[in-house]
């Protein structure tokens, strides 16, 4: 009867699984190429670097199996790119097939918070609940599907690091499995710049909890794994020391990458504690405390209920009208917190989630336009772990309760919650494309579309650059499907870096549009925004954003 018991549980356990890991699949892959409408630059330059790649072995600017993309001179890891060509090569240059490694990861990550979570409280008897309600919360996160439905290789990074904390855990009864550790951990600081900082971390924080089990080991397999991630990460070390460049990114995004503006504040105040003999001033208002302050607050920023519940931050990074969190998780995650400070079972798992969750914003702290949700995206599946924990013991809580007590508190909750899943299906599968597709840099697709049917007719097409058409020359290799070969032939290997301001390919010239000095020849075409061109201008067509504001007008230089 037992056997037959934990047969029938065992049923549930996986029919439960089951049901979540379709809901994260088809909320991830439901309209993937439509909602956001339109790829980002980021976006379209990782796609036609997979393509660039697939076609000929080498990114746009010619680098063979480069391992970082230099790209708009931000210097991506190039395992993304390296991940879509597969994708590409069966369903061609688009934007779905661009997508779908982090769709493929969304779900994944998914199935290894359950694994993990089981993993982390095996020896409790609400581990399999724990770790299906985990799940279900990820699957059906307003911030995990942020950016598991674009092509963000923050969420690849995100979903590695559940899979290097898994095999870690899995390798204290299994050794060989502390290799695949080190070298999914190898891996995944070529994934996304965040990972460079908290990988390592999160690898030494394992390192330490469990000490006393990993060190009883074979020293065979740890050798082996640590061997491997020698092996992996050396060659970053190289190419850092060999290619300063590479920082170019990182430097442009920290705070303190405007010397002049950020440290001017501090010399004032220096030359008044000068005047004033203030010898306390002296120590404290100088750049090393500036600096300090500056990442400290932007640290704690990432810790704001506002950022996280109410308003996020960038239209890019939550849907429109909400925070990157469900409202109606905040007072269990803070229970969920609260319950595993104070309970003394599961010590070391207690100690890798709060470590976690203190490691998560550490990236984004040393940058600029914080709290940043791309960056601190390691917060994830932590959040869910916490409120998970919060909603199961508020539910042992109200089972004590009289029924007629008890059935309206979970109704209510239960219809808070759902409420707040509607809001957010409608904010980000219907509302979004309208609020946002400015920000998703919206209308090249039919721009280019409008162009190809009547370029024969032209000489040469100038396409503007400015603001919201930045980097447009990506846009067009994109959706033109250029041929990466001519491309790197014709001028893919000197520009196209943010400080460019002219890039051109066959007879595309992309540049400001000045229209008053412009020679408005008839064998020209120009495609701009509509403050690039005066009244009367020739207009061809105008595309308008989702909203119905002009986004991209097509007009000819008679």
């Amino acid at each position: 009867m037992k056997e037959l018991l934990n047969r029938m549980t065992k049923q549930k356990e996986i029919l439960a699984l089951f049901i979540i890991l379709i809901l994260a699949i088809f909320l991830r892959f439901w309209q993937l190429g439509k909602v956001p409408a339109s790829p980002d630059w980021d976006e379209a330059a990782l796609g036609y670097n997979a393509y660039s790649i697939l076609k000929t072995g080498k990114d746009e600017y010619g680098q063979f199996l480069p391992l970082i993309l230099r790209s708009f001179d931000d210097y991506k890891p190039a395992v993304y790119a390296y991940l879509a060509t597969l994708p590409i090569k069966f369903f061609g240059l688009n934007l779905w097939a661009v997508r779908l490694p982090s769709a493929i990861f969304g779900v994944l990550a998914v199935f290894l918070v359950y694994l993990l979570v089981k993993e982390l409280f095996r020896n409790s008897l609400s581990a399999t609940r724990w770790a299906l309600l985990s799940a279900f919360l990820l699957a059906i996160s307003p911030w995990h599907l942020q950016f598991s439905r674009a092509a963000f290789e923050s969420g690849v990074g995100m979903t590695l690091n559940i899979l290097i904390a898994l095999l870690f855990l899995k390798g204290l009864k299994k050794p060989w499995f502390f290799i695949l550790c080190a070298l999914f951990a190898g891996l995944n600081i070529y994934v996304y710049q965040a990972e460079k900082i908290f990988t390592p971390f999160l690898v030494l924080a394992l390192l330490i909890i469990w000490r006393k089990d990993w060190l009883k080991l074979p020293k065979k397999y740890l050798a082996v794994a640590l061997l491997t991630g020698a092996i992996l990460v050396l060659p970053f070390i190289k190419m850092t020391l060999s290619n300063p460049e590479i920082f170019l990114r990182a430097k442009g995004t920290s705070f303190a990458s405007d010397q002049t503006v950020f440290l001017s504040r501090t010399a004032q105040k220096l030359i008044r504690d000068i005047n004033n003999n203030d010898y306390l001033g002296l120590i404290l208002d100088n750049r090393r405390i500036t600096y300090l302050q500056s990442f400290l607050s932007g640290y704690l920023s990432h810790f704001n209920f506002n950022w996280l519940f109410i308003a996020g931050d960038d239209a890019r990074h939550h849907a429109p009208g909400m925070g990157l969190l469900y409202l109606a998780e905040l007072p269990f995650f803070v229970y969920g917190i609260y319950w595993l400070i104070f309970n003394q079972k599961h010590r070391q798992a207690k100690f890798l989630l709060f470590i976690w969750f203190l490691l998560a914003p550490l990236p984004a702290a040393f940058t600029s336009g914080v709290p940043h949700a791309v960056r601190a995206l390691r917060f994830l599946p932590v959040v869910q772990v916490f409120t998970a924990l919060g909603l199961m013991n508020f539910w042992q809580k109200i089972e004590k309760f009289p029924s007629w007590k008890k059935f309206p508190v979970f109704f209510a909750v239960l219809g808070f919650f759902i409420f707040n899943f509607g809001y957010f299906f409608n904010q980000y599968f219907v509302q979004l494309n309208y609020f946002t597709s400015q920000a998703w840099q919206y209308g090249y697709e039919q721009a280019v579309k409008e162009v190809k049917k009547i370029e024969g007719n032209y000489e040469k097409v100038i396409v503007s650059n400015q603001p919201y058409l930045d980097q447009s020359y990506m846009f067009f290799l994109f959706y033109l499907k250029y041929d990466p070969a001519a491309y790197q032939r014709t001028g893919g290997t000197v520009s196209g870096g943010f400080a460019e301001d002219r890039n051109s390919f066959d007879k595309y010239v992309f540049r400001p549009i000045k229209w008053s000095e412009e020679e408005k020849s008839k064998h020209i075409l120009y495609v701009g925004r509509a403050d690039d061109f005066s009244v009367g201008a020739s207009v061809h067509k105008t595309i308008n954003f989702l909203d119905g504001k002009p986004a991209i007008v097509i007009v000819k230089g008679e």
